[in-house]
This record gives C-alpha cells, sequence and structure tokens, in this order.
C-alpha cells in the first residue's frame, strides 16, 4: 500500500502572537531546528514521496523554507487554503492532489516523539478506513476528545465545555479515499469550520472501519510559549555534545554536559551548561547560557545570563540580569542602559507578554 501525505502548515499562530505577526508559528525552531522540519522528517522515513501541503497566508516563506520538497527526501506540492476554514476543510481541498490514494495528515507544529513508522506500518497491516491516534491528556477540553464504548470508537466531540473522555486526538491521522466522501456529508460547525471530528464521526456512524492507536512516548501541540519551551527541553535532552570544527571557544570559557556549538559560532569568556545548543555565527560574549536554552543564528548574547529560553535570530540580549522561561523573536533586543532617569523602555507589539521584577 502506498500512501500520500497531506501537512497542514496554514495556521495563524494567534496563541504565539507576536511571534508569528512577522513568522509562520510551524518554522519556530525547536532545538534550533523548525518545527515542521521534525514532521517532514519522520514522513520521509515512512517512505512517504509524496507529499501536499496545505499552506494560507505564509505560502511564500513556507515555500522558501521547503522548496520542492528534495532535501527531505519526498515532492513538495502546495495546496493554497484561502482561509482557516478547519481541517476537513483542509482535507477537502487536497481531494486531486490524493486522488484515490490513502494519505497520512500531519499536523505542522505537532511533534511525536516515536515518528510514524509504527504508525503507518500499523495502517498499512490492518487497512481500516480510518485511524486515529489518541493520547490522555489532563485538559481535553482543548482537544478533540474520542469517546470509546466496548473498545471501539464511539464518538468524537471536538473542544468540549464538559468531556466524558480524556483521550485527545493527536494531530496525525490515517484515511482512506471514505473520508472525502464523509466531508461532502458533513456542515460546518457553530464556529464556522468544518470539523475533521464530524467527519470522524460520519465514518463511524456509517460503519466505516475506524481504529484507534494509542501514542507511545510523548506527544506535543507547540501551539502556546508554556509547549514550545517544554518541547524544546525535551529534545535538547535528547542532543549529544558536538562542537563544530569551524566554531571558537576561547579558553576562559567552559562548556559543560551536553552542548552543541554550531559552525562559526564564537564563545567568549562565558560558560555554557547543557543541554543548550548555541546557533550558527551566533556569539556569546561575558555570558551565561543555562541548561534547555536553544540560540538560533546570527544572534548576540552579551554580558547576560539566560536559562530555559529560546532565542531566534538576528536577536541581541545585551547586559540583562537573567532571562528565564522566554521566547524572543527574531530582529528583538532586549538591552539594560545606564542612562537616567532610570526607567524601563519598552517597545512591545500586538499580543506581548513582559514581566518585570
Amino acid at each position: 500500500m502506498k500512501l500520500k501525505a497531506l501537512v497542514l502548515a496554514g495556521g495563524k499562530g494567534t496563541r504565539l502572537r507576536p511571534i508569528t505577526h512577522t513568522s509562520a508559528k510551524q518554522l519556530i525552531p525547536i532545538a534550533n531546528k523548525p518545527i515542521l522540519f521534525y514532521g517532514l522528517e519522520a514522513i520521509a522515513k515512512a517512505g512517504i514521496t509524496e507529499v501536499g501541503i496545505i499552506v494560507g497566508d505564509t505560502r511564500a516563506e513556507m515555500q522558501a523554507a521547503i522548496g520542492d520538497g528534495s532535501k527531505f527526501g519526498f515532492k513538495a506540492t502546495y495546496i493554497p487554503q484561502e482561509a482557516p476554514l478547519g481541517l476537513a476543510h483542509a482535507v477537502k481541498i487536497s481531494k486531486k492532489f490524493m486522488g484515490a490514494s490513502p494519505f497520512l495528515m500531519f499536523l505542522g507544529d505537532n511533534l511525536l516523539k516515536e515518528g510514524l513508522n509504527p504508525i503507518v506500518n500499523d495502517f498499512k497491516s490492518k487497512k481500516p478506513n480510518a485511524q486515529i491516534l489518541v493520547a490522555k491528556v489532563p485538559n481535553p477540553q482543548q482537544f478533540g476528545v474520542v469517546e470509546m464504548k466496548n473498545g471501539k470508537v464511539f464518538r468524537l466531540v471536538e473542544k468540549p465545555k464538559t468531556p466524558k473522555s480524556d483521550l485527545a486526538l493527536v494531530g496525525v491521522y490515517l484515511f482512506d479515499s471514505s473520508v472525502f466522501q464523509a466531508i461532502d456529508h458533513i456542515k460546518p460547525s457553530a464556529r464556522g469550520e468544518l470539523e475533521i471530528t464530524d467527519a470522524i464521526q460520519w465514518l463511524v456512524d456509517h460503519k466505516k472501519t475506524v481504529i484507534v492507536k494509542h501514542i507511545e512516548g510523548w506527544w506535543k501541540d507547540t501551539g502556546k510559549l508554556v509547549d514550545l519551551l517544554e518541547v524544546n527541553r525535551l529534545i535538547l535532552d535528547m542532543l549529544e555534545r558536538s562542537v563544530h570544527a569551524r566554531a571558537t571557544v576561547d579558553t576562559a570559557s567552559k562548556l559543560e554536559g551536553r552542548v552543541v556549538i554550531e559552525d562559526g559560532a564564537q564563545i567568549v569568556n562565558s560558560t555554557v551548561r547543557g543541554p543548550a545548543i548555541i546557533g550558527k555565527n551566533t556569539i556569546v560574549r561575558h555570558s551565561y547560557v543555562g541548561p534547555y536554552s536553544s540560540i538560533y543564528f546570527d544572534a548576540r548574547v552579551e554580558n547576560s545570563e539566560l536559562e530555559h529560553s529560546i532565542i531566534l535570530e538576528h536577536a541581541h540580549v545585551r547586559n540583562i540580569r537573567r532571562i528565564q522561561d522566554s521566547l524572543v523573536g527574531q530582529r528583538a533586543e532586549i538591552v539594560r542602559v545606564n542612562s537616567m532617569p532610570a526607567a524601563y523602555r519598552i517597545m512591545v507589539g500586538d499580543s506581548s507578554r513582559v514581566e518585570v521584577p
């Protein structure tokens, strides 16, 4: 059985503003690699060679990052979605691309520790009409929820106010072409979207074979800052120590534990304590970079301390006593100055949050 894949990368990322006012949420780096790339690499490892990518307002950015897909090992086809009208709508507009092929649908801001091979192999061997992934969560009201009865899927509810189950739909689905028939028979929900839960419910109600697979290992939906930092921590925990041959670490500096220093980075009179990763051509000078920190390319950290944080490209942090549990956007500047009168001088965008002591 040959599968295609459908990757959803058109969301607006409202929960991560202001970062996503200027950048696609799926391209925010986790351990210095865009979130989306982890999923694309897993799709290629599962042997899938044709991938449709749903894109929205950030289409140009997505195409620049992914290209024709050859660097991942597949052929990419871009499918524009005029507005975020629901997951089932994204499937609906991919019908021409899919043809009669079964396919894997992957939400571009999700990460799975176990990869996709076991899931894809299970689908190929059992040949159901749909296979859905679930995980137990403490806050099911924030997800599509699956209710089971006698070991079978009974009901699916999108973000229920009073959940009757703690089994959340993980952002990975496998379907055969019957899902298009299901989508043709559902109507938009109260929020104006075609819900994938309604399409799967139609399959269940019409006696199609819908099976559940409980994921092993961790799964993360990276839609919020706390989730980004958590998955960054999980990925960094798998690092192996590496210092690129063209990186510079002076004799006054210390690298402690599992630290990655990328091409052209400079560590000057500083301590980097792992797990941590310092990006290409980034400079860390007279500073401390603590565990679970990722600094992307061409950034500067000077006379500062940071820990458990993500710093994006071209950002500049200078003379700051300590940054922790933070996400600093591309080209952002955080500096302490000694001019009088002493005051906080802040320029922040819409939906920003700033905490000060």
